[in-house]
């Protein structure tokens, strides 16, 4: 297995199998989000009150429709900031497991069926198929790695 793994660019090769991880490029994370957000509730909320105070009474409900927008805005992003594939080959079987807004969707298929297509098109997602289901995968690499991952999960099915 350790020449095995000096082949590989995307995955991880042990004595188990071979595991490919590909995620969204987030750098932060939903929790991270929500303290950003509420720091921005906070700091509106004072300002909107001031001037509430002075004697400007629309600014308050501008504000929170403001934060009502923003609050949407962070909320889809947190939901998909997770988001990843998970591609895994061992005994005799390939796995793969996408995540997307916190749903998860397993895929099986028998080593000796799989078929790996690199569609002709740069931007097309690299397709997964045997025993009459198909996956698409490779939607968080960037367009010129997804080639190598067809080329990589394609050696490690016939190693």
């Amino acid at each position: 297995m350790g020449q095995l793994n000096k082949a590989f660019r995307l995955a991880t090769a042990s004595s188990g199998g071979v595991h490919w991880l590909l995620r969204r490029n987030c750098s932060v994370t939903p929790r991270q989000s929500m303290a950003v957000f509420l720091s921005l509730c906070v700091a509106s909320l004072v300002v909107s009150g001031f001037f509430w105070f002075q004697g400007a009474p629309l600014v308050l409900p501008f504000a929170l429709l403001e934060l009502l927008a923003v609050g949407v805005a962070f909320l889809v992003h947190a939901r998909h900031a997770t988001d990843r594939e998970c591609i895994s080959l061992w005994d005799g079987c390939l796995v793969v497991e996408q995540e997307r807004a916190g749903r998860l969707r397993r895929s099986e298929f028998a080593r000796h069926t799989v078929r790996v297509e690199m569609p002709s098109d740069a931007d097309r997602l690299v397709e997964v198929h045997g025993g009459g289901r198909r996956v698409q995968v490779g939607r968080f690499l960037r367009a010129e790695l997804r080639p190598v991952l067809a080329r990589e999960i394609r050696a490690a099915l016939q190693a």
